[in-house]
């Protein structure tokens, strides 16, 4: 099997069970998972965020997006061009307003009523959404490899944090070269720096004070 055999293998396991989850127990870990997003001294210390707006059973992103803009950061959102396949980012600050549903059913900033970030130096603190992770911070994203994309456009070094259900985590993810990992991951249940246990061998999870 190859490795783009295996990751679609996985991606339907997981996608599959995350469906599963009651609305309720979603909700919950939601809401989890962005108290521990907002407790990250990486986070409170940026100016400028990368988000991005769940659809179907993900992590309510959505409502941290909120968040954002009440913190006073500003806010960057995706939108996927359905010429050139990138990731196109703009400034938002009414998500109401500015946003509409775009190229998979995701709602995306409207060009025409938002600002296109042209230099990705802005860019300080990214969350990324994925399928499946790893503890050491290898992700499975949907397959179509738009955010290794913009990753590979990025110069500087972001703090890249992903948000996911503690069931989307899995032991091991197929990496090829054009693959990012995240830095630090965050579950209902735990924040977890990726870049120290990819150095440890005994399941160490660690504060994010640390960092």
């Amino acid at each position: 099997m190859t490795p783009q055999q295996q990751k679609q293998t996985l991606r339907q396991q997981i996608l599959s069970r995350r469906d599963a989850l009651p609305h309720d127990q979603r909700a919950a870990h939601s809401a989890s998972i962005i108290e521990r997003l907002l407790a990250m001294p990486q986070y409170q210390r940026a100016k400028v965020v990368l988000g991005y707006m769940n659809f179907g059973h993900e992590f309510a992103s959505e409502l941290w997006v909120k968040r954002v803009l009440a913190d006073g950061k500003k806010l960057i959102l995706p939108r996927a061009n359905p010429v050139t396949r990138l990731l196109e980012l703009y400034w938002v600050e009414d998500i109401e307003r500015q946003l509409a549903p775009g190229m998979f059913g995701i709602r995306e900033p409207i060009p025409e009523l938002s600002t296109m970030v042209l230099s990705l130096n802005a860019l300080e603190f990214v969350l990324l959404p994925g399928v499946a992770f790893t503890r050491e911070g290898a992700r499975l994203g949907y397959g179509g490899g738009f955010y290794d994309k913009l990753l590979a456009r990025v110069t500087h070094r972001p703090v890249l944090v992903a948000g996911a259900f503690g069931m989307q985590l899995v032991q091991d993810i197929p990496q090829e070269s054009t693959d990012r990992k995240v830095e630090w991951l965050v579950t209902e249940n735990e924040t977890i720096c990726c870049k120290q246990e990819s150095e440890q061998t005994n399941g160490h999870t660690t504060n994010p004070e640390s960092g």
